[in-house]
């Protein structure tokens, strides 16, 4: 049995197959209809969300599916103190896989560790979410043909973006890469992801607090919107919360083919006029997050076994 809990937990060859599989899915359909008849998807989502939980939904319905689970904390048994253990235990009796969202990191594993069926993570915290990264993954590779040889500018909250953490470690294990990072002092990559991934990828990097500079390199252009919720501070979020908004005016000397993607909900870092630009593709982006979720649930059920090679936990 196979988790997806990090987005390094798949390896690259693995993660290379997933996305031949989404791509296969979006061609032909209807191939894949009924697949996962008489199978069913937990969806416990203990903070909020629009995209990713309904896209795991649509997801599982498109197979054939069936899907049960919760849209909030309070509206699960954590109210009355039920622990993520127990809660993974129980809910294994009522689904063949899981699809968990929760405000705290490692939340995910620990279900994983007790669930008797493949959990995936759908975003902990501030630390990682492995099917954004997928689904972002899936459009670079649709928009460009491949996915290295990418100059990517990743923009805005870069300290507390759980995208953009798990991005980061996907893209570094491809080939010709270039990361620039666009962000105020105060929303920075932390240092941990700087060490630990981006400097021993050998990929080049820089740092820089304005877009307009870095503008013509881009290949990629992934905005983030600054997280009210990850904030301790009214005030902190208030002054940061504009710091970078992307207009058309922006755009006048970036590549033509270049691609704007954005893992939504937008705020204001976006303005609506980029939204007919030919080169704004996070609408088509979110369209492929039910493709790619759909190729990984019907690969940790074991209905693609050509993916996932056979190995433990």
């Amino acid at each position: 049995m196979r988790h997806l809990i990090d987005p390094l937990d798949f390896s690259l060859e693995e993660t290379d197959r997933l996305l031949a599989l989404a791509t296969d899915i979006i061609r032909e359909p209807g191939r894949f209809a009924h697949l996962c008849d008489g199978r069913i998807l937990a969806t416990l989502f203990y903070e909020p969300s629009t995209r990713t939980r309904l896209s795991f939904e649509s997801a599982m319905m498109r197979l054939g599916g069936k899907v049960l689970g919760f849209a909030g904390a309070d509206m699960s048994s954590a109210a009355k103190g039920e622990s993520v253990a127990d809660t993974a235990r129980m809910v294994s009796g009522y689904a063949d896989i899981i699809a968990m969202r929760h405000f705290k990191e490692g939340a995910p594993y620990v279900a994983s560790r007790y669930a008797g069926v493949p959990v995936i993570n759908a975003g902990d915290g501030g630390h990682q979410h492995p099917t954004q990264t997928l689904t972002d993954l899936l459009t670079i590779l649709r928009c460009r043909g491949k996915i290295g040889g990418t100059t990517i500018g990743l923009c805005g909250d870069l300290k507390f973006g759980r995208t953009v953490h798990s991005l980061i470690k996907a893209l570094a294990r491809y080939e010709d890469m270039r990361f620039v990072f666009i962000s105020p002092d105060e929303l920075k990559v932390p240092g941990y992801i700087v060490k630990e991934v981006v400097r021993p990828s050998g990929h080049p990097y820089e740092s820089t607090r304005a877009m307009e500079d870095v503008m013509p390199q881009l290949d990629i252009l992934y905005m983030t919107r600054v997280q009210r919720e990850r904030f301790f501070n009214e005030e902190d979020y208030v002054r940061l919360k504009d710091s970078y908004v992307l207009t058309a005016d922006k755009l006048r000397t970036a590549k033509p083919d270049l691609a704007i993607l954005h893992p939504l909900p937008r705020v204001n870092e976006i303005s609506p006029e980029v939204d007919d630009d030919p080169r704004a593709k996070y609408f088509e982006q979110a369209r492929n997050g039910v493709f790619v979720r759909m190729a990984l649930i019907l690969a940790l059920l074991g209905l693609a076994p050509e993916v996932l090679q056979e190995r433990g936990a």
